[in-house]
């Protein structure tokens, strides 16, 4: 089994709840930790902006990425969402096996 974290930032603290609570609901994602007040810098549109937003960190197994994917751009606000996964190459067996037990088949 692989796993992976998935990275998505929003501009709302409530609706970065909301989203995090619908995905582990769904079974998209053992536990999403919400990071407050980060700072992201980027250019869009030609423009460099500069947004204080919340950093979503969800654990999950990689053959759920793709739909844990369309929810996410399902249920955000932004035109373009950030959608990104990193592999987790190791991990606590426990914390692994908690990920299997509490996501989809």
């Amino acid at each position: 089994m692989e796993y992976i974290l998935v990275l998505s930032t929003i501009d709302d603290e409530k609706r970065a709840k909301e989203i995090s609570k619908m995905v582990v609901e769904s079974k998209l994602a053992a536990c999403v930790n919400i990071i407050p007040n980060i700072t992201s810098i980027y250019s869009l549109k030609n423009e460099i902006i500069e947004d204080s937003e919340y950093l979503m960190i969800m654990k999950t197994k990689s053959g759920l990425f793709s739909d844990l994917k369309d929810f996410i751009v399902k249920h955000h606000p932004y035109e373009v969402p950030e959608v990104v996964s990193l592999g987790i190459d190791q991990g606590l067996d426990k914390d692994l096996n908690w990920i299997d037990n509490t996501t989809r088949d």
